[in-house]
């Protein structure tokens, strides 16, 4: 498999987010507010280069809403995720929203000219085994239908549409306008919502502010002008199952610095959810008699 721009900028973008779970974590900041600043931070950021480089450019007014929508899809999927973390497991939530796969899959094949082939299913298959693997059978079998659990699912089938509307709309908008609006959006809304919820906007320590700066940096500018770069080059379907990779990857961060087990079924769970992606990647069909042929 060679090692092209969009598939060395959707490494970058899931090595950048992978981290991100684990500062939701530490719950320095409380979820929503969290997001808030994630979005106010990167576009304070990204807004004055684009205008100093000259580099933004007004797509059409369809493109423009659009990609407006895509950033309020994308605040609400971050606002939610953030709430689900900290009201329930970092396991659940994780799991439960790294469904998005299935639903991008669904999605892609109602709406899309692109239909999933079928190694993005027999990938999909194979990685959600290996997502199962990877949080153990018995933790899949007793989750508990709480809010937490409802709040999770809906980040996924908020994330998946949000791949499927930035597709449409990066085939026509150029990745840095489409981030700053999609940004400035995110800012605007989801500052609506902390007001009219009275959540507090200062009063974090010294390391809160930083982590909240950090998530808005790497998690979100790097992440995000990567993988929406690979988005813009790639199936919807396969980035969305390649992010499943983040899991495994986060597992491994927060062993090294939040002392968190791993274990050997964890493991196996992430080689078999890595087989899965490396699956949807083969170009060739897979099937019995290609399995078989001696060819």
């Amino acid at each position: 498999m060679k090692i092209t721009k969009p598939r060395l900028a959707l490494i970058c973008g899931i090595l950048c987010i992978s981290i991100f779970p684990i500062l939701v974590k530490l719950r320095l900041t409380p979820g929503l507010i969290s997001a808030f600043y994630r979005m106010t931070f990167a576009i304070s950021l990204l807004l004055p280069y684009v205008l100093i480089t000259k580099s933004f450019k007004l797509p059409k007014t369809k493109f423009l809403i659009l990609a407006a929508l895509c950033g309020v899809l994308f605040a609400s999927d971050v606002a939610v995720w953030n709430i689900a973390i900290q009201d329930s497991s970092a396991t659940q939530a994780s799991l439960l929203t790294n469904l998005s796969p299935l639903w991008v899959g669904i999605g892609s094949y109602f709406f899309l000219k692109t239909k999933p082939a079928t190694n993005f299913w027999i990938g999909t298959a194979v990685a959600l085994f290996g997502m199962i693997t990877l949080v153990g059978f018995s933790f899949f079998i007793n989750l508990s239908f709480d809010n937490a659990f409802l709040l999770a699912v809906l980040s996924g089938i908020l994330y998946s549409i949000y791949l499927l509307v930035s597709k449409k709309v990066l085939s026509e908008v150029d990745v840095l306008s489409f981030m700053t609006i999609s940004l400035l959006a995110s800012s605007i809304y989801l500052g609506i919502i902390c007001y009219f919820l009275d959540e507090p906007f200062t009063g974090f320590s010294n390391t809160g502010w930083f982590v909240l700066l950090i998530q808005a940096v790497i998690c979100q500018l790097c992440a995000w002008l990567c993988l929406s770069y690979a988005t813009q080059n790639m199936r919807a379907t396969r980035v969305s199952l390649s992010l499943l990779s983040q899991a495994v990857l986060t597992s491994i961060l927060a062993w090294l610095f939040i002392e968190e087990k791993i274990t050997l079924q964890m493991i196996f769970g992430g080689i078999i959810l890595l087989c899965g992606i490396r699956i949807t990647f083969y170009d060739k069909t897979i099937t019995l008699k290609n399995l078989f042929s001696k060819n």
